[in-house]
């Protein structure tokens, strides 16, 4: 797939969540809930510090009997992150899912967070274009186009 990333955020859109590095985890949860999101981008004056995942929740946090009210983001976010840019094609953003065992990658526009992509925004995306081109196929096969 040599489409980019950026037709997936025009579709889907370029909603950020984010959260600061101070908030507690429980704070950051709240706030993952609110929106129906599986992460929050850690931001600190506007630049990107960090990722806080499900993942994050469950093996930083729970698995570690980490207090989330007292405990803040930044000692439990992931904060080497990895990111794309909305050049980048869906082909090499599912290797890189798959490579680095990640589910939620920020889109870096010119150094500047622009959107988030998950891997189900790619799942889905992929989706949708295989159902298109199937029915596009069947619609050729059984001479559903005007010669």
């Amino acid at each position: 797939m040599n489409t980019s990333i950026s037709a997936i955020l025009e579709r889907k859109g370029r909603q950020v969540y984010s959260v600061g590095p101070t908030l507690t985890i429980a704070e950051a949860v709240a706030e993952m809930n609110r929106y129906r999101v599986g992460s929050v981008m850690v931001l600190d004056g506007g630049r990107l510090v960090g990722v806080f995942t499900e993942r994050d929740v469950l093996r930083r946090v729970v698995g570690a009997g980490v207090d989330p009210k007292t405990s803040k983001v930044s000692e439990v976010m992931t904060p080497d992150v990895i990111t794309i840019t909305p050049e980048t094609t869906i082909e090499e953003t599912m290797q890189i899912f798959t490579d680095k065992r990640c589910r939620h990658l920020p889109v870096l526009d010119q150094g500047r967070l622009s959107g988030t992509i998950s891997i189900g925004d790619v799942t889905r995306w992929m989706a949708d274009h295989h159902r298109a081109e199937a029915e596009h196929l069947k619609n050729y096969i059984t001479g559903g186009f005007p010669a």
